[in-house]
C-alpha cells in the first residue's frame, strides 16, 4: 500500500509526519510535493480511497492499482513532471491539436498538466464512441483515473507479452478486431491513435482486445494525422507479418483508401 487514507488539510511542514506514520510507503521521483497534494484531493473527493503496487511503469508516467470507496479496482495514472526528454517528445502532438490551441509550452509542469487532460479527453471521446478503451473516470493536474483493465489485481497482459501463446486463428481474430478498432477511432472518434503498437494493446479472456495509452492521439484536423494514421497501420501490420507470420494481411494502401473519406470528415471539438 502506498496510499490509505488522508486527513482534511495538509501543508508542508506536515509531510513528513505523515510518511512516519506510514500514509506513504514508497516515495519515488513520481510522488513529488504537488503530486502528493493531488492524490490527497482526489481523497477528499472520494475518488480514491487507497493505492496498491506498481501495475505498470515508463519513463514518462507510473500507472499504480488503486481503489475507490466501494473498493473498485482502478488504474492511477501519474505523469512525471520532471523529465526534460518527455516534454519534447510531447510537442509534436500538442502543437497543431486545435483542442490545446492555449496550452503554455513554455513550463513543463503546465505541459504535463496539459498532457494529462489530453489523454483524459482522448480517453471520454473514444469511450463515447464504442472504441475498446478504459472507462474513464477523472483527472486532476498530472493524476489520471480510470477503469483498471484486469482481475485478481494484476492487469490483462499486452498483445507483445502473450501473442507467443495463440493460435493462429486467434491471432488473425485479433488482427480483425485492431483494425476494426482503427476505423471506429478515425470514423466515429474522429482521432488517431499515433502510436498504436503491440505494447499498448491489452488481450482481454475470450480474445477481445483493449486499446491503451490514447494521450499521444490528436483529431484529425490535427496537420500530421495522415501521417501518424499511416505510423499506425504499418505498425501493425508490420506486427502481424513478420512477428506473428500472419499471411491475411490487409495491405497498407488499401486500409488507407478505406479510411481516406473519414480523414476528409473534419468535426473538431
Amino acid at each position: 500500500m502506498i496510499i490509505d487514507d488522508y486527513e482534511p488539510l495538509i501543508r508542508k511542514r506536515d509531510l513528513k509526519r505523515y510518511k512516519d506514520k506510514d500514509l506513504f510507503e514508497t516515495v519515488e521521483e513520481v510522488f513529488d510535493t504537488k503530486t502528493l497534494y493531488t492524490l490527497l484531493s482526489l481523497m477528499r473527493k472520494k475518488i480514491i480511497k487507497r493505492m496498491n503496487g506498481v501495475i505498470s511503469a515508463g519513463k514518462e508516467s507510473r500507472v499504480y492499482l488503486g481503489f475507490d470507496w466501494r473498493n473498485n479496482p482502478l488504474a492511477v495514472k501519474i505523469y512525471l513532471t520532471s523529465t526534460a526528454v518527455f516534454r519534447k517528445g510531447i510537442l509534436k502532438y500538442i502543437i497543431g491539436d486545435p483542442r490545446f490551441e492555449n496550452v503554455k509550452i513554455s513550463d513543463t509542469r503546465s505541459l504535463i498538466y496539459a498532457w494529462t487532460r489530453k489523454e483524459f479527453r482522448n480517453l471520454k471521446r473514444l469511450y463515447n464512441s464504442g472504441v475498446k478503451v478504459p472507462k474513464p473516470i477523472t483527472f486532476l493536474n498530472n493524476v489520471l483515473v480510470m477503469e483498471f483493465i484486469g482481475e485478481d489485481m494484476k492487469r490483462y497482459p499486452l498483445l507483445h507479452e502473450v501473442y507467443n501463446e495463440l493460435d493462429i486463428l486467434e491471432l488473425e481474430k485479433i488482427y480483425r478486431l485492431i483494425i476494426n478498432e482503427i476505423f471506429k477511432i478515425v470514423c466515429k472518434a474522429n482521432l488517431v491513435h499515433g502510436d498504436l503498437s503491440e505494447y499498448n494493446i491489452m488481450v482481454k479472456p475470450g480474445l477481445d482486445i483493449v486499446i491503451i495509452d490514447v494521450s499521444q492521439a490528436v483529431h484529425i484536423d490535427h496537420p500530421n494525422a495522415r501521417e501518424f494514421l499511416i505510423r499506425d497501420i504499418k505498425n501493425i501490420n508490420r506486427f502481424f507479418k513478420h512477428e506473428v507470420k500472419l499471411e491475411n494481411i490487409i495491405s497498407e494502401n488499401e486500409l488507407l483508401e478505406e479510411l481516406e473519406h473519414c480523414l476528409k470528415n473534419k468535426k473538431a471539438s
